[in-house]
This record gives structure tokens, C-alpha cells and sequence, in this order.
């Protein structure tokens, strides 16, 4: 009986109705579900794109585990430290860093910057080196040697590699006391900018030096560091390589993932993701009404065939089977179709870069398993629902005149 009521609810699907309007409205209910589930798949793809995008954005700032002392600027017994971190098998690679804000200031022009020094394995945490589009990245062998990045270059009107052109760092010094002198005040280093790199919005003003250059401006001694960039084998571990370098270094040491450095960021984006998510599943829920008209106007189209089946001894809940299969085939056609065109759309912006968000930077898209999981499951959900409430007919609308 089962096989029965999936067969004839296959058959007023596909067979011609009664009506041209209940043939219209079914099919309209169709290319509704379809629509919707299309939109909200090319929306979340969007978002998957640019959930990417701002991990490329932001992959030249943090790395996938950063380490600080928990009180104080400056880590506490470094060897120690690093004598752990070359222990873990599941690090990569590490480097040391110092992070801070200076004056800058070229032919009587001045702009804040932020200077981060960094020991030469730090394109291996880090691979900025590639990103220098003009000029090289700085050899190390002696410690005024920077890479700057590209806004901050152009505003101050520094030649590149030039030995003939020196920019001056300023840095406060820190301390209590009467100011007698110039000297006093802070220090200061006359560098050379030997390339230019890309901040892109994530790196603005920013300066990149040999990690020597930082700690004489900051009168640090030798082998010093703020904090410890650390490359993981497998960036998805970084949880677990948290708890295990905690567990070792203790309570003085605090470790975050990338995630945890740009938390407020990737707050923002789940919450603007999750915000879309609900209003596109608002779309698809009054969209299915469209399938409960279908649903109703059928079961007015074909009473007389429910009153012969009845007649002839089709339990009621097999008749109701009937139409909420016919309901679910609806749903299972507009979410097929629905999921193939988005595809489609996906693949097309892709390939084409059609839509743009500006004139140099096209919407991006990522087409992901989870997504067409998402999409199937909300979209079904209502649908099921939808199906099966209106599916409920009584027996005595069927026999009575």
C-alpha cells in the first residue's frame, strides 16, 4: 500500500491535472522552492568566499599560534621557551618578535608607523617575502634594513633601495626624570627601505625590520622577545598544540590561535553570516506556502478519485500519504533544481568574475559540501513540515456532498 500511495502521488506530479491552474500552481510551487533554494545557496557560497578571503587577508598578521608573557611586555626565560617549542614535533617552525609604534620621518615629512621586528626565520612562520612587489626583502645583514609596506612608502616619498636616501625612527624612551636633551626624549635610527609589500588594510603602516633594529630602539637586551610566531605542521592542531605548550610552560606563558586574535573580527563575521542564514530561511519558509496552495488545490482537484479509493478501500492514512508524498516530491524537485542552478550561478561567477564589488575585486564564491548540506536540510525542513500538516485531510470532507 505504501508503493501504491508513492505511485499515484508520482503520477499527480508528472500526469496532466484536472485543471490548467492546478498544473500552474504545482509547478509554480516548484519553480518557487527552486529560486529560493538557489539564492540561499549562492548567498552562503558568497559568504564562504569571503570567510576565505579574510583569511587570506589576515594571514600575513597572525600566525597559527601566537605566544606572550601573561604580565609584561617582554617574554620571560626565552631559552627555556624555545627549548619547548623545538621539542614539539608538532611545530613547524617559530620566530621571535617585537611589536611597536614609532614616528617615522622623511625630508621634514612624519607618519605614525608600527614597527615589527623579526629574526630571519620569520618567513618561515610567515612568507612576506613573497608578497614584496618592489625592491627585496630585507637581508639581515644589517639590522636599518626594512620592508615597508606600500601606503605608508608612498605617503612619506621614500626611495627605494636607495644607499643616498636614509628615513629616521623615533622611539620614546621610556623612564621617569627631567628632560635635559634632545637624547633624552627617545631614540632614534636613520634606516633604509629596501622594498615594498601589499598591507592590505590588515598591515597598514606598518614596518618590517630585523628584530636587532627593535631592541636597540627599545634599549631590550639581546635575544629578546614581545612574542613567539609559531608554523604548525597542521594549522588544525593548533588547539591541541595549545594545551600541550601550556601544560609544559605554565601560567606565565599565554598562547592564542589565530582565531582567538581576531576574535571580535570573526564575530563579526559568523554573526553577519548566521543573520543571513535566518533571513534566507524566512525566504524559503514563506515560499513553502506556496507548496501547502499546491497541496490544497490538489486535493480539490482530485476529490472525486479520493472518494472512488476510498470506496474501494484505500485506508485514509494512505490517502494522506498520497498527498504528502506528492508535497515531499515537490520539495525534493525544488531543492534538486534549486541546488544545480546555484551551482551553476556559482561556477559561472567563478570562472567569469562578472559581479564585482569594486572595479578590481570580484565577489568571491566558494562552493563547499557543508553549504549544499545547509541548504538541502533547511529547505526540507519546512517542506517535510508543510507537507505533512496539510497533508491531514478528514474523511469527512472526501464523503460528503
Amino acid at each position: 500500500m505504501k508503493n501504491i500511495a508513492f505511485y499515484i502521488a508520482s503520477r499527480y506530479l508528472l500526469a496532466k491535472k484536472g485543471s490548467t491552474a492546478v498544473t500552474f500552481i504545482t509547478w509554480l510551487a516548484v519553480g518557487a522552492m527552486t529560486v529560493a533554494v538557489a539564492a540561499m545557496f549562492v548567498i552562503i557560497s558568497v559568504f564562504s568566499g569571503l570567510e576565505n578571503l579574510n583569511k587570506d587577508l589576515i594571514s600575513n598578521l597572525h600566525a597559527d599560534l601566537t605566544l606572550k608573557n601573561a604580565t609584561g611586555k617582554t617574554i620571560k626565560d626565552l631559552s627555556k621557551v624555545t627549548e619547548v617549542l623545538k621539542a614539539n614535533k608538532e611545530i613547524l617552525s617559530f620566530s621571535r618578535v617585537i611589536e611597536e609604534k614609532v614616528y617615522i620621518n622623511f625630508n621634514g615629512k612624519g607618519d605614525i608607523a608600527y614597527l615589527r621586528g623579526v629574526d630571519s626565520a620569520y618567513t618561515k612562520v610567515n612568507p612576506i617575502n613573497k608578497d614584496v612587489f618592489f625592491g627585496v626583502y630585507p637581508s639581515f645583514k644589517y639590522s636599518n634594513e626594512v620592508l615597508m609596506e606600500n601606503n605608508l612608502d608612498n605617503r612619506l616619498s621614500i626611495p627605494i633601495d636607495s644607499s643616498n636616501h636614509y628615513a629616521t625612527i623615533f622611539m620614546p624612551k621610556p623612564g621617569t626624570g627631567i628632560i635635559n636633551k634632545e637624547e633624552d626624549i627617545y631614540n632614534k635610527r636613520d634606516i633604509l627601505v629596501t622594498g615594498v609589500f601589499p598591507g592590505k588594510d590588515q598591515l597598514d603602516n606598518y614596518i618590517i625590520s630585523p628584530i636587532e633594529l627593535a631592541e636597540e630602539l627599545l634599549s631590550l637586551p639581546k635575544k629578546s622577545a614581545y612574542q613567539i610566531v609559531i608554523k604548525l605542521k597542521n594549522p588544525e592542531n593548533a588547539d591541541m598544540v595549545k594545551q600541550n605548550l601550556l601544560s609544559s610552560l605554565g601560567k606565565t606563558i599565554q598562547i592564542k590561535t589565530k582565531e582567538e586574535e581576531n576574535a571580535a573580527f570573526w564575530k563579526m563575521i559568523n554573526t553577519e553570516k548566521m543573520f543571513i542564514y535566518l533571513i534566507f530561511a524566512l525566504v524559503i519558509f514563506i515560499t513553502t506556502f506556496n507548496l501547502a496552495g499546491a497541496i490544497i488545490i490538489l486535493q480539490l482537484d482530485k476529490k472525486e478519485q479520493a472518494k472512488s479509493l476510498i470506496s474501494l478501500g484505500l485506508p485514509l492514512s494512505h490517502l494522506r500519504k498520497i498527498y504528502f508524498y506528492t508535497g515531499i516530491l515537490i520539495v525534493i524537485s525544488g531543492v534538486i533544481t534549486g541546488l544545480i542552478l546555484g551551482t551553476a550561478l556559482c561556477y559561472f561567477q567563478l570562472y567569469t568574475e562578472f559581479f564585482r564589488a569594486n572595479d578590481v575585486l570580484p565577489f568571491p564564491v566558494k562552493i563547499v559540501g557543508q553549504n549544499y548540506l545547509i541548504v538541502a536540510c533547511t529547505a526540507s525542513l519546512f517542506g517535510v513540515a508543510i507537507s505533512w500538516f496539510f497533508s491531514k485531510i478528514s474523511k469527512d470532507y472526501i464523503t460528503k456532498n
